[in-house]
């Protein structure tokens, strides 16, 4: 099944009551709805100052090609200096 929103493919969620599909790209979960994306002007920097350390590390690591693991060491090892 593909996403209505970005159009990646949707995996079944079936750790909750119900089973759903969700998308693990954007976040969309089944038979919610869709609403306009309100940050689609912005910078990658403004995008990424409103996100958690998880989905930092996914925007990254498929914005540079590498794997998330890599990254998220690099940023934990940042964060614990800062």
């Amino acid at each position: 099944m593909k996403c209505p929103r970005c159009g990646h493919e949707m995996y079944m969620d079936d750790h909750r009551k119900m089973d759903m599909y969700m998308c693990y790209d954007c976040g969309y979960i089944e038979n919610r709805r869709i609403d306009f994306e309100p940050d689609a002007g912005a910078t990658n920097f403004e995008r990424l100052s409103s996100m958690n350390l998880n989905e930092a590390v996914a925007f990254i690591s498929k914005g540079l090609g590498l794997e998330e693991k890599s990254i998220a060491k690099w940023m934990e090892k940042a964060y614990v200096r800062a």
